[in-house]
């Protein structure tokens, strides 16, 4: 069974975070420290939320996120919600920078639903027909995480891979119809590629909902030989921009619907709409419009929140600029489907 959907050719969205609001981070200190209770913290998050979905649908956005402004940290975030998990202390990754790494010293236990309350709270703030909703993937869960428990990394991912299916299907279930899966470190170890793919197709298994998965800043050309064989994932969002859009001809002959990564989130420099418009025009000369999506290369939350906005607003203006020249020769909507 699949939905469709009619949107405008070339749909525009995000890749997930959005700048936290000053008073969201505020209230999050003050939580932390006591001096804040769990309500005024809800009512902070879902203030924030609000505020930005409403500034990405203002800057024309077609398919909205709620900006992970309930999250800090996109695998702790999970693992902390699941059984099986623990947390010894900080980690240092770079400079000066920390990460809570997880261990896995038991079985991992699904006990909740962990992105549901997020979705149908998106789901009613929102005024478009889709949302988007974001969930960290097996194998990046796994590749972040100590290993104390599982015989094996492969086994590891294999029953996070069942577990995240079940908070799929609970999404779909309730109305769900796009999921984003994040997998920043799937091409970190080139050898475990071919079977972390398969255990990410598989986290779709039997999923009414559109699933896409996100990669970004890796070798894209050791994902390619592996595609033809996802049965479940219809979509892959790839940074283009950071990277000056030079892996653009691997979209010849691409089996999935592409997520084009057109504005750099590592850059406080502002694109201009027609930047954005020649960028998609190159992307044109590999792959047909109804199969492209248009979105930044990641994740927004590290910019100063009008940066972010104005790269939005110019990210929709210049897809509106190829919008009208495909409009000329017919070419005026997507049909968004929730099943390949």
């Amino acid at each position: 069974m699949s939905n469709e959907i009619v949107l405008p050719i070339l749909p525009t969205s995000v890749i997930g975070s959005y700048p936290k609001p000053w008073w969201l981070r505020k209230v999050k200190r003050l939580w932390e420290m006591g001096k804040a209770d769990d309500d005024d913290l809800m009512e902070a998050e879902n203030d924030a939320v609000t505020a930005v979905v409403r500034e990405q649908e203002l800057a024309g956005i077609d398919i909205p996120s709620d900006g992970e402004q309930r999250r800090e940290e996109m695998v702790e975030y999970f693992a902390e919600r699941l059984g099986g998990f623990k947390f010894y202390g900080p980690v240092r990754v770079w400079g000066n920078n920390y990460f809570n790494k997880p261990a896995v010293v038991d079985k991992i236990v699904y006990k909740e639903p962990i992105t549901l309350s997020e979705y149908l709270f998106l789901r009613k703030v929102s005024t478009r027909r889709i949302v988007k909703v974001t969930i960290t993937g097996p194998y990046t869960i796994a590749d972040w995480s100590f290993n104390e428990y599982y015989s094996t990394k492969e086994e590891l991912v294999k029953e996070l891979s069942s577990i995240i299916n079940k908070e799929l299907k609970m999404l779909a279930d309730n109305g769900a119809l796009f999921v984003q899966i994040d997998e920043p470190a799937l091409t970190t170890h080139p050898d475990e590629v071919e079977w972390a793919l398969e255990l990410i197709d598989r986290t779709a298994d039997n999923i009414n909902a559109k699933i896409g998965l996100h990669v970004c800043y890796s070798n894209y050309r050791l994902l390619m030989p592996h595609l033809d064989n996802l049965r479940n994932i219809s979509q892959l969002l790839l940074e283009f921009a950071n990277r000056r859009f030079t892996d653009l001809d691997i979209l010849k002959d691409f089996p999935l619907e592409i997520g084009l990564g057109v504005i750099d989130v590592h850059s406080k420099r502002i694109e201009s709409p027609e930047e954005v418009s020649q960028a998609i025009k190159k992307a044109l000369n590999y792959i047909d419009a109804d199969r492209i999506y248009i979105n930044p290369d990641c994740g927004l939350k590290l910019m100063p929140r009008e940066v972010a906005r104005l790269k939005m607003e110019n990210m929709v203006k210049g897809t509106m600029i190829v919008r009208e020249e495909l409009k000329k020769r017919g070419r005026e909507v997507t049909i968004f489907r929730t099943r390949m």
